[in-house]
């Protein structure tokens, strides 16, 4: 899919100047911006090949990958809700608007700035497996020696509501109500079906419907999203009156509304009428966690990533060794500077395969992980005129589809989140008369003895979706984040190192055309696949794609899997709001 460019259609003022130099006045000129080789829209102010400029604002703001989302956490910031209260709006909105990509059914991972503490704060909303389902099940009903990427072995137990509850609890201003009401009645009316919605519901359909896709039971699918025989084409208005009834039931009950009463009762009845193993005392037992949030320095920007069983700390690692090469000189778009980049990927993602799982079933070496040193001892492996091959793990001392969205406040509050039904959109499963999907997370368990990540009942799997942040100087400066499983910790890297070593405003860090490796080692066990494939958006120097072929890079087609972006920046008195291309979103502040 060939980069897309739109008209500014936001209300924005003129582009930032180049973050580094923020402090300084104004900015020299920046040879980034205007670059021939780089192709994207023809733009009179700004990097050439933005396609928009920021949202600027000084009471809030909010980007998130649906337009009538963003407007909906605007609204609740307007009405007195905190950032948080924005947050949970939105995504109540987004499991309505962007059910392909998230929903009740699915987690949530949280990190946002606490502006009385002052601090970072990171909630870990991921649920676990149900506790009836057993490995030996598991292994007896794998395929290609692992779990099904559909049906209810790979479901987890929801846990976006309690994450959403759980918030609310501490940070919240407005009632709790208040917050559904906005996603109850869009869910109820009906609104025009977004292009990317439309796209990517077509494709479900085609993969849950087709002979042999081995799903229990599809015809709850069929009724919320095709019930004329086809999903909605874009445009066309779509209600789902069966979700707005379990919002009312959330609404009313709070986190209850969803973990126990009618909503519960029916999931439990439903899994075991298709012979499914989730239950309503595994959705009972659930609750998130607050964690802690582990860091590391980019070049003077304090850079935070939740620990496993996430993947937050791949793009810690990924930073790590990308430090250790001096990228702003080897040039912006370069095929030395994208070299290095994906060669720190295939590295950290060797680790990812090898230690990520959740630390209640197993010890992590994160802080080794993440150290200087062992970046450093990373470093030294990749070699500026070859390709790495193959690339093992470190070895540890003795002793894991998606929407992510951004809010801010009036008060300095920023929350970074992000919420996923995770592959295809789900598991396929939809419970009698609720109106949404249920997650396939369980798909990211290992199969295999001994290994960290192995499925085991009550256990969370390893977990892709990560939020990002950034402080700089022990403020604020960045609610950040990349959508699309391994591609998230890969754009967040290439985000910090646009911001940070080329100087890049926040939008213009988005749109710079991407790269995705793909073909690493993976946590369910399954090996990499040579030196992998490595696709480039349309985008990127013809000069720099013949240079990495040069150097032995195996191409894919440009296949639009480059993520999906939003972002917030803090500046003295006032807010920056980004969004992307690559998605229907909206930025907006005020």
């Amino acid at each position: 899919m060939r980069r897309r460019t739109f008209l500014s259609i936001l209300p924005a003022a003129a582009a930032a100047p180049a973050l580094a130099r923020a402090q300084t006045g104004a900015a020299p000129s920046n040879p980034n911006l205007k670059r021939a080789d780089i192709h994207g829209g023809d733009r009179i102010a700004g990097a050439s090949y933005a396609s928009r400029s920021a949202a600027w604002g000084v009471h809030g703001a909010a980007a998130t990958a649906h337009p009538l989302a963003t407007m909906t956490a605007i609204d609740i910031l307007r009405k007195g809700g905190s950032a948080v209260d924005a947050a949970i709006a939105a995504n109540a909105a987004l499991g309505f608007l962007e059910p392909v990509s998230s929903g009740v059914g699915g987690d949530c991972f949280v990190m946002l700035w606490d502006p009385k503490t002052r601090k970072v704060v990171g909630l870990n909303g991921s649920g676990r497996s149900p506790r009836a389902l057993s490995l030996e099940t598991q292994r007896a009903r794998a395929r290609n020696g692992h779990i099904a990427s559909h049906g209810a072995v790979s479901v987890s137990t929801p846990g976006a509501v309690d994450a959403w509850w759980s918030l609310h609890q501490r940070y919240g201003k407005l009632n709790w109500a208040e917050l559904m009401a906005p996603a109850i009645d869009m869910a109820e009316q009906g609104v025009p079906t977004a292009q990317t919605i439309a796209y990517y519901l077509a494709s479900s359909h085609r993969a849950f419907t087709k002979p042999g896709a081995g799903i229990e039971e599809v015809e709850n699918f069929k009724k919320t999203w095709a019930a004329s025989g086809r999903t909605p084409a874009e445009g066309e208005i779509f209600k789902n009156p069966d979700l707005a009834r379990t919002y009312r039931r959330i609404a009313e009950g709070g986190r209850e509304g969803f973990y126990g009463g009618e909503t519960a009762e029916t999931i439990d009845r439903y899994f075991k009428r298709i012979g499914g193993w989730l239950s309503k005392a595994d959705l009972a037992a659930h609750h998130s966690e607050w964690v802690q949030p582990l860091t590391v320095n980019y070049r003077g920007v304090d850079v935070w990533g939740l620990p496993p069983n996430s993947q937050g700390l791949v793009t810690l690692q990924m930073l790590n060794i990308m430090e250790t090469f001096d990228l702003r000189a080897m040039g912006f778009q370069s095929t030395a500077s994208l070299h290095r980049q994906i060669e720190a990927k295939r590295l950290a993602f060797e680790d990812r395969a090898r230690y990520y799982a959740d630390p209640d079933f197993a010890k992590i070496p994160a802080e080794w992980l993440i150290s200087k040193a062992y970046a450093a001892e990373r470093a030294k492996l990749i070699r500026p005129d070859r390709i790495l091959t193959p690339v093992h793990p470190g070895q540890a001392p003795s002793h894991g589809d998606t929407t992510y969205f951004c809010t801010a406040d009036n008060e300095g509050m920023m929350v970074s989140i992000i919420q996923s039904n995770y592959r295809g959109m789900g598991s396929g499963l939809v419970a009698d008369g609720l109106g949404f999907m249920f997650q396939d997370r369980g798909e990211l368990f290992a199969l295999e003895d001994g290994h960290p990540n192995i499925y085991a009942p009550g256990k969370r799997p390893f977990q892709t979706i990560i939020p990002g942040f950034a402080t700089r100087g022990g403020e604020p400066w960045l609610a950040f984040g990349v959508m699309g499983g391994d591609m998230q910790p890969q754009g967040q890297a290439q985000i910090i190192a646009n911001l940070v070593d080329y100087d890049l405003d926040i939008q213009a860090a988005g749109d710079s055309p991407r790269w995705h490796h793909e073909g690493s080692s993976e946590p369910t066990g399954e090996p990499q696949q040579g030196v992998g494939t490595l696709r480039l958006e349309t985008g990127v120097p013809e000069a720099t794609r013949q240079g990495l072929a040069a150097l032995g890079w195996q191409f894919g087609p440009s296949d639009g899997g480059f993520g999906g972006y939003e972002c917030i920046q803090r500046w003295p008195g006032r807010y920056a709001a980004a969004t992307e291309m690559r998605k229907d979103g909206a930025a907006l502040a005020y």
